[in-house]
């Protein structure tokens, strides 16, 4: 069997496969929050121990927000650290509770909340347990 190609065939094929080679993938839209925190800010002391409320400003949010399960560690010296301080929260809810964790006494902590962006708090104080 003899395998013939016609002009127009060629033509067609190398055209759409030089389309296709153009493509670019299709990316959806996707909102990105960055919500300014309100609580805690610089003039806040926490305690070790203690339930403190986080709280956060939703009113810019917008109307499809890509990821709304937040969460919130704890950073130290501008450095993020291990410590979850919440999580399983939705974004939405403009605040979380949660348990100021045992830590050495410092005035540089602050907080990072994430959803669909990070954002972090001012430096603010905790008054730590005594380790000695």
């Amino acid at each position: 069997m003899k395998l013939t190609i016609n002009s127009f065939s060629a033509v067609s094929f190398f055209a759409l496969a030089s389309q296709l080679a153009l493509a670019k993938p299709v990316v959806d839209k996707r909102d990105v929050f960055v919500p300014k925190i309100i609580t805690p800010d610089a003039s806040t002391v926490w305690h070790s121990g203690e339930t403190q409320t986080v709280t956060w400003d939703i009113s810019d949010a917008p109307q499809n927000v890509t990821n709304t399960a937040g969460f919130i560690i704890l950073r130290s010296s501008g450095i993020s650290t291990s410590v979850i301080l919440a999580d399983n929260f939705n974004i939405l809810d403009a605040q979380v509770q949660l348990t100021v964790p045992n830590v050495l006494t410092r005035d540089d902590f602050s907080i990072i909340l994430v959803g669909s962006s990070g954002n972090h708090s001012p430096d603010f104080h905790i008054e730590g347990k005594s380790f000695v």
